[in-house]
This record gives C-alpha cells, structure tokens and sequence, in this order.
C-alpha cells in the first residue's frame, strides 16, 4: 500500500497543476493582414511635363541672382534674412529613400539648437505629456489589479467578546468567545477567464503607452511647426521693415525732387501713401510674434514671454533632407496605428474572458485557526479548527446575462478590427498627401524665388530709370509693391515647405522616436 501511494504522489500533483493551468478559451489574437502601400504614389505625368519648366526657372532664377546690379537694391536686406537671395542651388534635396527616417530624431534635421532645446523642454514640462505619463501608471496599477486573483486570496481574521444566548424561557449562560482564523479562498482559473482579463489589461496599458507616444508627437509637432511660423513672422517682418525703409528714401528722394521742381506733388502723394502698406505691415507681424511666442512658451510649460531665436527660415530649408519614398513597414511605428492594434488586442481577449464566464468555475476555500472560550486558552493545540472546502458553480440559467455579454464583447471585437483597419488606411493617406505637399511645395520655392529674382532686378532698374527721369513714378511704385508682395508669398510657401515636412515626419510616427515598445508588453 505504501508503493501505491508513492506512485500515486505525481500523478495527484500533476493533475492538480493541469487544473489549475487548465485552457484559455475565446480566440486568439491574430492582427489582420491590411493592405499597405508597397509604394506611394508616384510623379504624376502632369508633374513630369512640368519638370523642364521648373528647371527652366531654377536656372533663370541663379541667373539673375548673379545678374550685375542684382544684389543693388534699395536698401538690400541683411544676408541671409531674405530667403530669395541664394547663389547657385543651394536648396539641394536627397530624393533617394532616408533609410534613417525611422530613426533619425526628425527635429534635430533642421540642425537648430533653440529648436532642439524648445523641444526637449516641451516633452518636459508640457501638462498634457505629464497627465499621459500619470495615466500610464493608472493602467500599470490595473494590470495588478487584473492579475491578483490568479494567486490564492489569504486573509486573517480576529474577533473576540461576549456572549449570551436565550431560547424561549431558557437563556444560557454568558460566555467569551475568541476567534483567530486564517482563511483562503483560491478559483482555478481552467478557463483562463483571469488570463484573458488580464491579457486585456496589458493591452490596455500598452494602447496607453502608445497615446502617450501619440501626445508626445503631436507636442513636438507643434512645437516644430510653431517655431517656424515664429520664424516665418521674423522674416516676414524683417521683409517689411526693409521695404518701409526703401519706401522712405524713396519717398525723400521725391520730396527732394519736388522741392527742386521737378515733379508734381500728386508724385509726392503717391510715394508718402505707399509708405503706409508696411508701416501697417510691421506692426500686424510685431503683434503676431508677440502671440505666436506666447503660445509656444504655452507649449514648453512655460508662462507668456519672449522665444530665443536660432537658424534663420532659409539656413533651416537648406539643412532640410527629405525622402521622397518610404517604406511601407513604417507605418507600424505610428502611435495611432500601434494603439487601434493594442485595442483589438484587448477587446479579442475579453471575447475569451466572455466565454469563460458561463463555464464552470472550480474554486477552493480553507480555514484554519483557533476558536475558544478564554483568551489565555486560544492558541492551544485541543482549540484549533480547521476547514478545506473545494467547490464547483454552474451557470445554468441567468436570463441570457452571460450569453449577451459574449455577444457584445465580440461586436466589440469586431469594431476594433475595423477601426485599426481604418487607422492604417489614413496612416497610408497621410503619408502619401505628405509625400505629395513636400514635392510641389519645393518646385513652388522654386518658381517663386525665381520671380523675387525677376522683381528684384526690375525694381533697381525702374529706380534708375526714375532717378534719371526715363520712366514715371507709377513704374517705380508698381514694381515696389510686386516685389513687397513677391517676397512675402515666398515667405509663406517657404514656411508652408517646412511645415509639410513636419507633417510627413508626424505621418511617419515620428522617426525621431525610439524602437516601440515589443508587442504584447
């Protein structure tokens, strides 16, 4: 009898650990195969007509920026605050596909060191980074609070006192009562209910990290973007006070040329009114800086106040390197696509949780302790108690509540495979419009700053032609304002180039990023 027992030992041990293993049920998680771009769309015929006009203009635009008198302008601006003045193409951009887009820290490309330091202050102390960070540990805590009941509850209990009792006419004497006991209560988890609840709520932390990535993106495009409208203004305003300055000495050279007699005062009119298009100009974009710095320091954490200053707009465009094609399998790096996959994950968890719920559940409970009359006696061997109890519960009828849950929790399912699935075909749009804003916004620089070029060499010649009494004062004032208008047009596309390379990094996930988390964290 003593052998069979031995032999028997295992066997007992490995059916209890098989029980309380036992079988997750519900699905698995498989992630859908989506369609991805296997490449974005390609430069349009229309677009490959329009190359030889574009290199055309390239080549007419570093003409005239070596033409003689080019430069000679009234009042020239500073080098390197008025973007059109480039020699030869120093604009170059690397088309070839950035094997270190998903790596490089995307706002280091623009080589600014006040951008850098704006932005690492950001991610720092911005309010909505702390407040993701703050919910993650939310969700760290219910992941515990999840997987607790896999491991044996244990509680200690203690009371003691008084006591009388009476039934009708008879009453029992009063008398003390003591009670320690350890109790502990155990469901097996066969099922695997508890592991997909907690499966769950892995994947629940991790659709939280990744919208922690997802703030912490749209933070440092912000940023990004505002710095180079900040940037834009400075230059849109350095533009105006460089043409109110030029309109000023015109309008002297006027006065002077009216006092000898020999224009009308109607010139002299017409100078001193076109003074006031930038004087209006200078103060709109002193009053916008003032705001698009306020709001940047809003962005960094920090109360309203002034901006360092770093590159200008057209040191920063220069630096600028841009893939022009990128490879599909980048589009996982996104924290919009990560967290719609880490929420399809959770929901097909439930599904098995679900399931779970209306199959038996097998549990053990136990006391042990000690139960006596006098406290001075509790702790003795003849007053211990103890109980082991294993017990089994089957639903069987709970008006369809357990079914109906199962039920939804696989419409939910199915709803998060559709919104991932939806995530990923934007995330390719996204990506694809980016794609297509960087290649017309470079040939718009180009045919802009061509067209500065042009103006700028008509106005020296229209002031020398008015200086000489060749040409009227309309010739003069038309090509003051062309060129005023040309150059903060170029300007704005200029910014608007940064800003959609911004937007092609942040449709990327951010290469700047580091590896995502691995799946299933």
């Amino acid at each position: 009898m003593r052998q069979a027992h031995t032999r028997l030992a295992p066997a007992a041990v490995a059916l209890l650990a098989s029980l309380a293993l036992g079988c997750p049920v519900g699905p698995g998680y498989h992630r859908p195969d989506v369609a991805a771009s296997p490449s974005y769309r390609p430069v349009s015929a229309v677009a490959d007509s329009m190359r030889p006009v574009i290199d055309s203009l390239a080549a007419s635009r570093d003409s005239l920026a070596h033409a003689p008198g080019a430069g000679d302008t009234i009042a020239p601006p500073p080098p390197g605050e008025i973007s059109g003045v480039r020699t030869g193409d120093s604009r170059s951009f690397d088309l070839r596909i950035a094997d270190s887009a998903a790596t490089i820290t995307w706002f280091e490309m623009l080589q600014d060191s006040v951008l850098r330091s704006l932005v690492l202050s950001a991610i720092q102390d911005n309010r909505d980074v702390r407040t993701a960070v703050a919910t993650i540990e939310e969700y760290r805590a219910d992941v515990g609070i999840a997987r607790a009941p896999l491991f044996p509850q244990i509680t200690v209990t203690g009371q003691g006192g008084r006591e009388k009792l009476s039934f009708g006419s008879f009453t029992l004497p009063a008398n003390e009562l003591y009670t320690v006991l350890g109790n502990v209560s155990w469901e097996l988890d066969f099922w695997g209910r508890i592991r997909r609840s907690t499966q769950a709520a892995r994947s629940d932390l991790l659709a939280q990290e990744e919208s922690h990535r997802a703030v912490v993106l749209d933070l440092v495009s912000s940023v990004v973007t505002s710095y180079i409208q900040l940037r834009e203004l400075d230059l849109a305003l350095a533009i105006s006070r460089r043409t109110l300055a030029s309109r000023q000495q015109t309008l002297k050279l006027a006065s002077d040329r009216f006092s000898r007699g020999l224009i009308s005062e109607l010139d002299v009119r017409q100078f001193e009114a076109d003074v006031a298009e930038p004087a209006a100009r200078v103060s709109d974009f002193e009053r916008q800086i003032v705001q698009q710095e306020n709001a940047l320091r809003v962005l960094t954490g920090q109360p309203p106040g002034p901006i360092p200053r770093g590159l200008p707009l057209s040191d920063i465009l220069t630096r600028v390197t841009v893939p022009i094609g990128v490879p599909a399998d980048l589009l996982t790096r996104r924290p919009d696509v990560r967290r719609a996959e880490a929420q399809l994950r959770a929901a097909t968890a439930r599904v098995g949780s679900a399931t779970a719920a209306r199959l038996p559940t097998i549990s053990f409970t136990g006391q042990y302790g000690y139960e006596g009359t006098l406290g001075s006696e509790i702790f003795r061997p003849q007053t211990n108690v103890y109980q082991i109890l294993g017990g089994i519960s089957i639903p069987i009828f709970l008006g369809g509540q357990l079914y109906n849950a199962e039920r939804a929790a696989s419409a939910r399912r199915d709803q998060a495979r559709y919104q991932y699935e939806q995530a990923v075909l934007n995330a390719n749009r996204e990506v694809d419009d980016a794609l297509a804003g960087v290649r017309a916004d470079r040939d718009q620089v180009t045919a802009d700053e061509t067209q500065v070029n042009a103006l700028r060499r008509a106005l020296q010649l229209a002031s020398d032609r008015y200086t000489s009494g060749i040409s009227s004062y309309l010739d003069l004032l038309d090509a003051e304002r062309s060129l005023f208008t040309a150059e903060l047009t170029l300007v704005q596309v200029e910014a608007q180039e940064l800003g959609d390379v911004v937007n092609l990094y942040r449709a990327l996930g951010g290469g700047w990023l580091t590896t995502p988390p691995a799946e299933g964290h």
